[in-house]
């Protein structure tokens, strides 16, 4: 699978959230972007959700760096 027919696949899972400027996918990057706390859970788990409906699933593990959670 090409780069740009993931970017496709990404951008019609997350459409609705990414339209909502609270969200950016590029690839396999995602930012969940809030200015205040308040919110910010609700969306990674509508994420998280839409991304597990469409049998994606995203790859925790102790040594990623680029996981960052609540800076802010």
């Amino acid at each position: 699978m090409t780069l740009a027919i993931f970017q496709t696949i990404m951008n019609k899972i997350l459409w609705n959230l990414i339209n909502t400027r609270k969200m950016v996918s590029f690839i396999d990057n995602m930012l969940v972007r809030t200015k205040i706390e308040k919110g910010h859970n609700e969306i990674v788990e509508k994420v998280i959700k839409r991304l597990a409906e469409n049998n994606l699933y995203i790859n925790i593990s102790e040594r990623s760096e680029k996981w960052v959670f609540w800076k802010w």
